[in-house]
Formats: structure tokens, sequence, C-alpha cells
């Protein structure tokens, strides 16, 4: 299976970074590796002194396709979740200075939090979700999906245009405003339409 992730999908997201609306959806690949491990906290990495979280609503793929058109989509899943990018920013921003692939910053190991699944009939409207994260008991993002550059339904048509879509693949849909550090001893709470889809203690 793969993590595919949409970069700056929320206007608002891509401002508070000083960066340009894209004029097609940023797309960037996270190994299996990445994974956090069921139950696991997030350990900061030697790496960086500076992860920010980046909240986001996740779709997993349960049908083989390719070129998927649009008014298609909708049967390619059939679970929605919440979880987080999370992002090491001061190396993302010195590569990104270099011209450079946002692997190490974004693709390293225990860097994707995927948390529980939700059957999206669930769910009245997908394109209408509230979800938000909280850390320490403080509100710090929160998004609705309507809020989006691209749907969910969009961002398969254009991602299986360059990537066969495979049973298991994850997509991380974009995250809205609110980014923002983690320090040892927070924890971090999301929450998808009032549902609690995760906690997590950082170390």
């Amino acid at each position: 299976m793969k993590i595919i992730c949409i970069g700056r999908n929320y206007s608002q997201h891509a401002e508070e970074l000083s960066n340009k609306k894209p004029e097609s959806p940023i797309i960037f690949i996270k190994p299996d590796t990445a994974i956090l491990q069921s139950r696991l906290p997030f350990y900061i990495p030697p790496f960086s002194n500076q992860i920010h979280h980046e909240v986001e609503v996740l779709v997993r793929i349960n049908r083989i396709g390719k070129y998927i058109e649009e008014k298609f989509a909708h049967k390619y899943y059939q679970e929605i979740g919440l979880g987080i990018d999370f992002t090491a920013r001061d190396l993302q921003q010195n590569l990104k200075e270099k011209g450079l692939p946002w692997e190490k910053a974004k693709a390293f190991d225990g860097s994707a939090l995927i948390g529980n699944w939700f059957n999206k009939n669930n769910f009245s409207d997908l394109n209408q979700l509230d979800f938000e994260l909280v850390k320490n008991s403080e509100t710090v993002q929160e998004g609705n999906t309507s809020q989006m550059i691209w749907s969910i339904d969009t961002l398969i048509n254009v991602v299986s245009r360059f990537f066969t879509l495979k049973i298991g693949d994850i997509i991380f849909t974009g995250t809205p405003a609110g980014v923002g550090p983690v320090v040892e001893n927070d924890v971090l709470e999301g929450y998808l339409e009032g549902k609690k889809a995760f906690t997590l203690k950082i170390k």
C-alpha cells in the first residue's frame, strides 16, 4: 500500500505558510514505514527542532483503479478517517530553498498518524465534514471539507491519472490553517464530525 498526500488544498493554510495557491493538486508520497504504529506515541526525531502537526481527512481506497472519472470516484472508497501528516518544518524549508524534494521532511518513519475509520454512509455529505485537532484540551486546527480547493472525488480523479490506486491505499487530502509545533508531553486528539478519531501522546 502507499500513502498519497495532497499539499496546499486549503487556501488559508497556503497563506499561513506564505505559499501561492497551486494551479493543480500538489502530490507527494509517504512510504508504508511512515505509518505510526497503533497505540504508540509519536517520538520527535533527532533531526528536527520544529515538528508541525497537520490534521487531515483521510480516504481509504477499496478498489483498483486507473484514470478514474470523477463521477465514478465515490465507488472507490467506503471509509473516511482522520490523521496527522507530521512535518519537519525546518528541514522542509531548507529543502524548498534549495529546490530539493520534501521526502526527508514529510515521509520519515512515524510521520503518518492514521486514526479510526468510519463508514462514509454515516455522514450525510462528505463535502461538508467538520473536523478539528485538539492539543492539550485546546482546539488548534479546525476545518470543513467544503473549504478544500479540490474535493475528495476530484483528488481521486487527478491522482489516478499518475498512480494506479490499489486496495488499501490511503489519501491524505490536505490540512486547514492552524498548523503548529508539537513538543514533548503534548496530547493530540482528533475529531471528525464530533467523533473521536485518535488520541496521541508526544514523546
